[in-house]
């Protein structure tokens, strides 16, 4: 019997989206060495994460909204309950952190004075400047950032044990 797999579009989405969030997050961390602070190309490497921060919010939505809408395959039989309840958890908070992480830096640049240049296009801030607030709110986006690259690497880690240890057929599941 072969192994039951999600819709072509959810597999693409999957893929296109991992793909897009370590290319965003890499950039992330890598800000201070590309433009470290005053100078003149770190505002355009900010703004151009910004951006990318803004498509992958908007693909993240288009995601859960047809998340919702196709159902999933179900786990392996062989994945116990516990295991099936810990996978359910890990992927809730991998949406967590895939929505929270750029809800923050979006509220952070609104209560900052530089706002967001959108591809070069400016979007003024709708908040007045509050710096405390920025600070935590950039605060939680970076702390986002360390805990969603954690559960990345525990996803791909646990993926690559389903494939090559339990052999279950788990990630042929969402192979695009």
């Amino acid at each position: 019997m072969a192994t039951p797999r999600y819709g072509t579009i959810t597999r693409w989405l999957h893929a296109l989206m991992g793909l897009a969030l370590l290319a965003q997050i890499g950039f992330g961390f890598a800000l201070d060495e590309l433009a470290p602070r005053g100078t003149a190309a770190r505002a355009g490497l900010i703004n151009l994460h910004k951006s990318w921060g803004l498509i992958l919010l908007g693909l993240l939505l288009v995601r859960l909204f047809w998340r919702w809408r196709q159902p999933s395959p179900g786990w392996p039989a062989s994945m116990s309950e516990r295991q099936a309840q810990a996978a359910l958890w890990g992927h809730r908070a991998l949406y967590a952190c895939m929505l929270l992480m750029p809800l923050s830096a979006y509220l952070a640049s609104n209560v900052s004075r530089h706002g967001i240049k959108f591809f070069g296009h400016a979007l003024a801030p709708w908040g007045p400047e509050l710096p405390a607030v920025y600070a935590a709110l950039n605060g939680l986006h970076k702390g986002l950032a360390w805990v969603l690259s954690a559960l990345i690497l525990g996803h791909i880690a646990l993926a690559l044990k389903h494939h090559f240890v339990d052999r279950d057929g788990l990630l042929q599941r969402i192979k695009p």
